[in-house]
C-alpha cells in the first residue's frame, strides 16, 4: 500500500508557495528580486546552520543576511562576467568562515548564489513564461517522483545518500520532462531543442536534491530546518530548483537555451 502520509502537510505548503511565487513571476522586477535574495538568503543560513553546528548564536543569520543583500546589490550594480567573479568571490569569502568543511560549504554557496543569478537574470531577459517552465519541470518531477515512486517503488537510485529515491521516480521525471517541453515548445516559440534541455535541467535538479541530501546526511541532520511544514527548510524545498536554475542559467550564456 503506497504511504503518502505526509501529503497533506506537502500540499498545503505546496499550495502557498505555488500562491507566493506565481504573483512574485508574474509581478517580476523588484518584488521576484526580492524573494530570490530572501530565498537565497535563507538557504545560506540554513547551509550554515548545518555545517558549522557549533557557530555561535547571529553567524548564520550573519552570513545569510549578507548573502540577501549582496545578490541583491550586485544584481542591481553589475552584469556579465564581473558579476559572475563577484558573486564567485563572495561565496569563497562567506566559505571561509566555516572551521571545517569549507569546500563543500563553498561549491553550495556557489551553487545558491548563481542560481539566484539565474532566476533573475531568467525572469529579465527572458521573460515570466520561461520562469514558469522552469518551475514546471522541477515542480513536475518531482510529483512525478513522489507519486511514482511510493506507487511502484522498484530499485533505489542512490539508497546510501538519499534511500527514499527510486529509479521509478526518476524515470517518471523524465517523462514528465518530455511533456512539460511540448507543451510549452509553441508558447515560448521554441524549437525541439527544449525537450533534450528540458530533461537535462531536470537531470540536474534530480542531481541537487541528491547533493542537498549527502550534505544533510554529513551534518547528521534529518531537514535542512523546519521552516516548511510538510517540506522541511528551504534547502529542502528549492535544492532541486537552484541546481535546475544554475544550469538554465549555463545554457542561456552559452546561447542554446532556446534553440
Amino acid at each position: 500500500m503506497p504511504e503518502f502520509s505526509d501529503l497533506r502537510a506537502r500540499a498545503l505548503s505546496g499550495a502557498a508557495m505555488a500562491g507566493l511565487g506565481a504573483g512574485a513571476i508574474w509581478l517580476g522586477g523588484p518584488v521576484f528580486v526580492g524573494l530570490v535574495c530572501v530565498l537565497s538568503g535563507l538557504m545560506v543560513w540554513e547551509l550554515t546552520r548545518m555545517l558549522d553546528a557549533g557557530a555561535p548564536f547571529g553567524k548564520a543569520e550573519a552570513a545569510g543576511f549578507t548573502a540577501a543583500v549582496v545578490l541583491a546589490v550586485f544584481t542591481w550594480r553589475f552584469d556579465g562576467a564581473v558579476l559572475i567573479v563577484l558573486t564567485g568571490l563572495v561565496a569563497a569569502l562567506l566559505a571561509w568562515r566555516f572551521p571545517k568543511d569549507r569546500t563543500v560549504a563553498g561549491a553550495y554557496l556557489v551553487l545558491i548564489l548563481l542560481a539566484g543569478l539565474g532566476l533573475i537574470a531568467l525572469r529579465g531577459e527572458y521573460g515570466a513564461l520561461w520562469v514558469l517552465w522552469l518551475v514546471a519541470l522541477v515542480v513536475g518531477s518531482d510529483v512525478a517522483g513522489y507519486f511514482a515512486g511510493r506507487t511502484f517503488g522498484g530499485p533505489k537510485l542512490w539508497p546510501r545518500v538519499s534511500p527514499k529515491k527510486t529509479w521509478s521516480g526518476t524515470v517518471a521525471g523524465w517523462s514528465v520532462a518530455v511533456a512539460i517541453a511540448l507543451a510549452f515548445m509553441p508558447v515560448l516559440g521554441a524549437g525541439a531543442g527544449l525537450i533534450a534541455a528540458s530533461v537535462l535541467i531536470t537531470m540536474a535538479g534530480q542531481a541537487g536534491d541528491i547533493v542537498e541530501s549527502a550534505i544533510k546526511r554529513h551534518a547528521g541532520v534529518k531537514d535542512s530546518s523546519n521552516l516548511i511544514p510538510g517540506h522541511g527548510g528551504v534547502m529542502d524545498r528549492f535544492d532541486a530548483l537552484i541546481a535546475a536554475a544554475f544550469v538554465a542559467f549555463a545554457l542561456a550564456q552559452l546561447g542554446v537555451l532556446g534553440a
